[in-house]
C-alpha cells in the first residue's frame, strides 16, 4: 500500500491545491508512482476522466503534474452548487443525487464515506506515494462530527499532515494557533509542519514570525512559499477569478484583441479561457456588468451549472441587449456548453432539472433550442472543426445535460465522436457569417490550430495586427508544473515529506 502525505488548510483558497500540485510534482521528478486525491470538493470547474467520468479540475491538474491521466477515484465525492442550497453530488465521477446541503451533511458517512476510502484504496494498491488534499478548514465544529475531508481522511490513509496558511490574507498567527488549538490530540499529533504561504517581500523580515508560530504551536515552521502573480496553472473554483492573471492589462489600445467573458452567476469550467489570456496580443477579462463589454472585439458566454437562472439574469441585467448590440456592430460571439445553448432560441427544463422555469428565451443568435434532460453527458471528443476546407483538428471534453436540437438554417460548429461512438455526429453551430459560435466543447481553446485561427479572424475583421506566437498548451502548462516545483523546492523543507513516505532521503532508488 502507499504512504501518504496531506496539505489542510486554515481556509479555503489559501493555496493547497497548487502546493499539492508542486509536490505531486516533486515526487514524480524524484522517480515515484505518485497520485493525488481529494476525498470531497465543491467546485464547478471539473474535468472528464478517459472512462467518461467527471472529477474536479484541480484533480485532473495534479494528475498531470503526476504524469497520470485523471481518473474518477481521484476526487469521488464532488459537488456541483446549483442553487442557494442544493448541490449536485457526483460520486465516484457518476450523478448521484441532488439535494440540499443539510440531508447531505446527514448522510454523507454511510455510502459517501464508504465510496470514498474504496476510491483510496485503489489508488493506494497502484501507487507509491497519494499526495492527499484537504478542503476548506478542518476545525469548522458544527460539522466536523460528519466531515469527510480533512482530519478523517487523515486517519483513514494513516497520513502525515502539512497545515498551509494565506499570509496574504493577514491574521496568519490566528488562523494556525487557533487551528492546532482546535484539532483533537490524535490530530494535532499528524501535523507534521507549516507552510507560510504567498509571503510578499523580504522573507528575512519575517524570522521572527517564523520563531513565534514554532513557540505557538509546537510545529516546525518548513517553509515561506513566496507570492507567485501567475504560476500558469488552471484554477480549481471561482474563487480564482479574482487573481491577477485574469485582469486586463491594457486600457481600450488600439492594437489588442480586447475579449470579454461574461462573468455569470453559475459559471463553471471557466479555466476553459485560459489560453487566451496566455497570448500576449489579447487583452481578455471577466467581465461582471454589460458596460465592461461595449469595445470588445469578440464576447464569450461560459459554461453554467444552471442555463436557466443565469439566462434569466443575461435578460433581466441588460446582458442579453448588450451582447446583441456588439454583436450587431460586427463583434465575435462564442458560446461553450451552457453559454452554446443561451445563444439559442429557446432553452426548456420540462422536468425542473435546474428550474422552477419550464421554459426561457434565448438569445436568439443561433438556430438551435435546447431541452433540459435527466442523464449528463461527460465524454472525452475528438473531431474537426466543420467550416472551411482545412479541416483543423479539435478535441474535448463535454460536460452537459442539455440536449441542442437544429432549427431550420443551423450549420454545425464541428463534427466529433468520443470512443464509444461508431461515426462521427455534429457539434455545435456557427451563424453564417461565422461570428457567432457555439459548442459543447470544453477546452476547444486548448487547440492551438484552433485558436490561432479563431485570433486571426477576430484581428481581420477589425483590421488589428496580430501578433505571431507559436504558443502549444501542453508544452506551456508542462513548463508551469516545473517551474512551480522548482520555486517550492527552493523554499519548502521537504525532508518531513520524505520522511512521511518512508524515504528520508528523497530520490527513490
Amino acid at each position: 500500500m502507499a504512504k501518504a502525505v496531506m496539505v489542510v488548510g486554515t481556509a479555503s483558497n489559501v493555496g493547497k491545491s497548487v502546493l499539492c500540485t508542486a509536490i505531486c510534482r516533486i515526487l514524480y521528478q524524484d522517480g515515484y508512482r505518485v497520485a493525488p486525491f481529494k476525498s470531497q470538493n465543491m467546485s464547478l470547474n471539473s474535468a472528464v476522466t478517459p472512462s467518461g467520468r467527471e472529477i474536479g479540475r484541480a484533480q485532473a491538474v495534479q494528475a498531470a503534474a503526476c504524469g497520470l491521466q485523471p481518473n474518477e477515484h481521484m476526487n469521488p465525492v464532488l459537488l456541483k452548487p446549483t442553487g442557494k442550497d442544493r448541490s449536485q453530488v457526483v460520486l465516484q465521477g457518476r450523478v448521484y443525487d441532488t439535494t440540499s446541503a443539510r440531508a447531505y451533511y446527514r448522510d454523507r458517512l454511510g455510502e459517501i464515506w464508504a465510496s470514498v476510502v474504496e476510491s483510496y484504496t485503489y489508488l493506494a494498491e497502484r501507487h507509491d506515494v497519494i499526495v492527499i488534499e484537504g478542503a476548506g478548514s478542518p476545525v469548522e465544529m458544527n460539522l466536523k462530527d460528519t466531515e469527510i475531508a480533512n482530519m478523517r481522511t487523515a486517519q483513514m490513509a494513516d497520513a502525515d499532515v502539512l497545515l498551509v496558511a494565506d499570509i496574504d490574507r493577514g491574521g496568519i498567527f490566528a488562523s494556525l494557533v487557533g487551528t492546532m488549538q482546535l484539532l483533537t490530540p490524535e490530530e494535532r499529533s499528524r501535523v507534521k509542519g507549516i507552510i507560510v504561504n504567498k509571503f510578499r517581500g523580504d522573507k528575512a523580515l519575517f524570522d521572527d514570525g517564523v520563531r513565534l508560530l514554532e513557540s505557538y504551536t509546537g510545529v516546525p515552521v518548513l517553509g515561506v512559499i513566496p507570492y507567485v502573480d501567475d504560476i500558469g496553472i488552471e484554477e480549481e473554483d471561482s474563487m480564482g477569478i479574482g487573481g491577477e492573471r485574469y485582469r486586463r492589462v491594457s486600457s481600450h489600445t488600439s492594437d489588442a484583441l480586447r475579449v470579454s467573458i461574461v462573468q455569470l452567476p453559475h459559471i463553471s469550467n471557466f479555466t476553459d479561457f485560459d489560453p487566451l489570456f496566455l497570448e500576449p496580443g489579447i487583452d481578455a477579462a471577466f467581465c461582471q456588468t454589460p458596460e465592461e463589454i461595449g469595445e470588445s472585439h469578440a464576447v464569450i458566454l461560459p459554461g453554467t451549472k444552471n442555463t436557466m437562472d443565469d439566462l434569466a439574469w443575461l435578460h433581466e441585467t441588460g446582458w442579453a441587449a448588450a451582447i446583441r448590440a456588439v454583436a450587431e456592430r460586427g463583434a465575435f460571439v462564442f458560446g461553450v456548453c451552457g453559454g452554446y445553448q443561451m445563444l439559442g432560441q429557446a432553452v426548456y427544463d420540462p422536468d425542473g432539472q435546474e428550474s422552477t422555469t419550464s421554459a426561457q428565451e434565448g438569445l436568439g443568435m443561433l438556430p438551435v433550442e435546447t431541452t433540459m434532460a435527466r442523464e449528463k453527458s461527460t465524454v472525452l471528443v475528438q473531431g474537426y472543426a466543420a467550416q472551411g476546407d482545412d479541416r483543423i483538428r479539435l478535441c474535448g471534453y463535454e460536460i452537459h445535460m442539455g440536449v441542442t436540437t437544429y432549427l431550420p438554417g443551423a450549420s454545425a460548429f464541428a463534427m466529433v465522436q468520443s470512443d464509444g461512438e461508431q461515426a462521427l455526429r455534429p457539434d455545435g453551430a456557427i451563424a453564417l457569417d461565422g461570428r457567432v459560435v457555439g459548442t459543447y466543447l470544453h477546452g476547444i481553446f486548448d487547440n492551438d490550430d484552433f485558436r490561432n485561427q479563431w485570433m486571426s479572424s477576430v484581428c481581420q475583421a477589425f483590421g488589428l495586427n496580430l501578433q505571431e506566437t507559436a504558443h502549444s498548451m501542453v508544452d506551456l502548462r508542462t513548463a508551469a508544473y516545473d517551474q512551480l516545483a522548482n520555486v517550492v523546492r527552493q523554499h519548502l523543507d521537504l525532508r518531513p515529506v520524505y520522511a512521511s513516505i518512508g524515504q528520508p532521503g528523497g530520490v527513490r532508488v
